[in-house]
């Protein structure tokens, strides 16, 4: 059974993840209906999603009628994901295990807090590595007769805790500029294994790394001569 305060935090993460898909779907349907009248929204980012729908239909009154009400919609819903954000981050502000998480190259205010509300309570881990089973991010193993052979990650356990490292494995690998041990450790498995392998191998060290900085108190240190002299 989680904390009352992280259960509390969950529901704000819940309920900003589910805005956001439905600011995505309507933002979906509305560049599905123009194509189906030969109008292509393209690429455009969240800001000017709307002048340019509003663009595309300014010859089309009967069509800008029917769009109104769904960009009317998006605009409520951008809105309130932005207020659930700011809320979020000044809890994220004021929280010192956020902080200290947010050291690691790759997590953000976001991926801090849904660990920290996911995990709540570090002690209920026997030990670091555990974390990364916990989320299902850990080979699943079959066993029968002879047969002893490992499969793809077990899935199991969070579903968002799990997205949210895979994500910020991606951020570190693929974005994040600066160099550190951790990073080049992650490069290696790329060369031998592949981007996607090799992104699964660094959520689940991150969520063990996570734990760990969690429970010594430290931060994140980038070299591995940092690492060895704390």
């Amino acid at each position: 059974m989680k904390t009352l305060r992280s259960q509390k935090l969950r529901t704000l993460l819940t309920h900003r993840k589910l805005l956001q898909s439905k600011a995505i779907a309507v933002e979906n349907d509305l560049r599905g209906t123009l194509r189906n009248f030969g109008l292509k929204v393209g690429v455009v980012g969240t800001v000017k999603f709307e002048a340019r729908i509003r663009g595309l239909v300014a010859d089309i009154p009967d069509l800008a009628g029917l769009v109104e009400p769904m960009l009317i919609v998006r605009r409520v819903l951008r809105e309130q994901i932005a207020v659930l954000y700011r809320r979020l981050l000044a809890i994220v502000k004021d929280d010192e295990v956020c902080r200290r998480l947010m050291t690691i190259p790759g997590v953000g205010p976001v991926v801090a807090l849904t660990y920290r509300a996911t995990v709540d309570v570090p002690a209920r881990f026997r030990n670091s590595r555990a974390v990364g089973a916990a989320f299902g991010l850990t080979p699943s193993k079959y066993q029968s007769g002879e047969i002893n052979r490992s499969g793809a990650i077990s899935r199991c356990g969070d579903d968002m805790m799990r997205m949210m490292l895979y994500e910020a494995a991606q951020i570190l690998l693929v974005r994040s500029t600066r160099w550190s041990w951790l990073k080049a450790w992650a490069m290696q498995i790329v060369r031998r294994c592949g981007l996607k392998k090799a992104i699964v191998a660094l959520a689940r060290r991150l969520a063990v790394i996570m734990h760990r900085i969690w429970v010594d108190g430290t931060e994140f240190r980038w070299s591995r001569q940092e690492a060895a002299a704390a």
